[in-house]
C-alpha cells in the first residue's frame, strides 16, 4: 500500500513565503509584487513586511492568494551592523481572520516605511510592549507567543544572519527553516543551507524546509542579480483558498525549490519513491552516514529514484539536482512516523 508524502490528489501552487514591499523596506508596492509574481507562475505570496502585519486581501482573485504575515529581527550587539549576529523570523497567519500581531512594541523595531503604517496594526492593547533581546530565551518566547496566536513560524537566512550551530540549535518551536534564501544568494551570501537543515534535524528539531525570495526588488525581476522569483515553495493543496493553503503548510505537503519540480513522493513496502522533472542526480540523506544517490550518465537525465528506508536512518530527505545545478528539496520524514 502506498503512503503518499506529497498527496496524490490536489494541485501544486507556486509560492513565495518571504516578501517585502513599500510598506517596509521594499521597492515595489503590493500591487506591483502581484504582477511580477503572477507573470512568473506564482499563485501565492506571503507579504511579510518588517514588523507590521498588514493584510492585502484586495489582491486576491481566482488565480492569486495573499497570505498575511510579517518578519521580525532580533539583533545582538556588535561594533557595526555588518558584524552583528541576528535572528530573523517570519510569521504567516494560519487563519484568514487572524490579524492581531503578537510581540508588538508600540514605539520600536519599525524599519523603512513601516512607521507610516503602524496605526493600521492590530494588537492586544492589554499587553505591555514586547522588548526584544538577542538571547535564546527571548527568541523562543517570541516563537511560542506567535505559535499560540496562530502563526506558522519560519527561521530565515542563517548564513546572512551570521548564526551558526550554537545559535540556531538553541531555538525551539519554529515550523520551518529556509533551506534556500534566494535574496541572500543573489547578494553573494551562500544561503543554500542543507547543512544547517541537517544540524537542526539531527539536534531533534522536527521542522520543515522552505525556499523563499526575501525580495526587496531593488533590481528589476529580469536582472541576473534580482532577488525576486528565484526560490519558491511548491504547496500541494486542495484549492487556492487561504486555510487550505495554510493547512497544507502545517501538514508539510510541500517542497522547496530553485528550479526542479517533484511530481510524486510516496513510500511502498519500505521503499521511498520519487518522480521529478529531468535532473542530473537525486540524493538520499539521513540522520546517519547511510545515504544513496541516482546519477545520470553523461548527456542524459534521470526522472525518478527509489531508496530503501531503514529505521536506523532516523529521518530521510531527498534532494533533486537539476541540469543547471539548481535544487529541489523535500521535507525531512522521520522513520518512527512513516514506517
Amino acid at each position: 500500500m502506498k503512503k503518499y508524502l506529497l498527496p496524490a490528489q490536489g494541485r501544486d501552487f507556486k509560492a513565495n513565503l518571504h516578501c517585502h514591499t513599500t510598506f517596509s523596506d521594499g521597492e515595489c508596492t503590493p500591487e506591483e509584487i502581484k504582477k511580477i509574481y503572477r507573470e512568473r507562475g506564482y499563485s501565492v505570496v506571503a507579504f511579510t513586511d518588517h514588523d507590521i502585519l498588514i493584510p492585502h486581501d484586495e489582491l486576491n482573485d481566482e488565480d492569486f492568494l495573499a497570505l498575511h504575515g510579517f518578519e521580525t529581527e532580533t539583533t545582538g550587539r556588535a561594533p557595526s551592523f555588518w558584524e552583528a549576529k541576528t535572528c530573523h523570523l517570519c510569521y504567516i497567519a494560519i487563519k484568514k481572520d487572524q490579524l492581531v500581531q503578537p510581540n508588538w512594541h508600540r514605539t520600536s523595531y519599525l524599519i523603512g516605511n513601516a512607521p507610516l503604517y503602524a496605526d493600521k496594526v492590530r494588537f492586544d492593547e492589554t499587553k505591555p510592549d514586547f522588548v526584544r533581546e538577542y538571547t535564546p530565551g527571548n527568541i523562543n518566547e517570541m516563537i511560542a507567543n506567535a505559535r499560540n496566536a496562530g502563526f506558522f513560524v519560519t527561521y530565515n537566512h542563517p548564513t546572512w544572519s551570521l548564526e551558526s550551530y550554537p545559535e540556531y540549535c538553541s531555538y525551539e518551536g519554529m515550523h520551518a527553516m529556509e533551506i534556500v534564501n534566494h535574496g541572500a544568494c543573489a547578494g553573494g551570501f551562500p544561503d543554500y543551507n542543507p547543512r544547517v537543515s541537517d544540524d537542526m534535524l539531527r539536534a531533534g528539531k522536527r521542522i520543515f524546509c522552505i525556499a523563499a525570495d526575501d525580495n526587496h526588488n531593488v533590481l528589476p525581476p529580469d536582472d541576473p542579480k534580482s532577488d525576486a522569483c528565484g526560490g519558491f515553495t511548491v504547496i500541494r493543496a486542495e484549492a487556492l483558498e487561504y486555510e487550505k493553503i495554510t493547512s497544507a503548510l502545517l501538514k508539510g505537503h510541500f517542497y522547496a525549490s530553485t528550479g526542479p519540480l517533484i511530481k510524486e513522493l510516496f513510500i511502498e513496502d519500505g521503499v521511498v519513491h520519487l518522480k521529478c522533472s529531468p535532473a542530473a542526480r537525486i540524493d538520499y540523506t539521513t540522520a546517519i552516514r547511510r545515504c544513496g544517490s541516482v546519477v545520470a550518465k553523461k548527456g542524459r537525465t534521470v526522472g525518478e529514484a527509489f531508496f530503501r528506508i531503514s529505521r536506523s536512518d532516523g529521518y530521510f530527505r531527498i534532494t533533486v539536482t537539476g541540469k543547471k545545478g539548481d535544487h529541489a528539496c523535500t521535507n525531512a520524514y522521520f522513520t518512527d512516523e512513516v514506517l
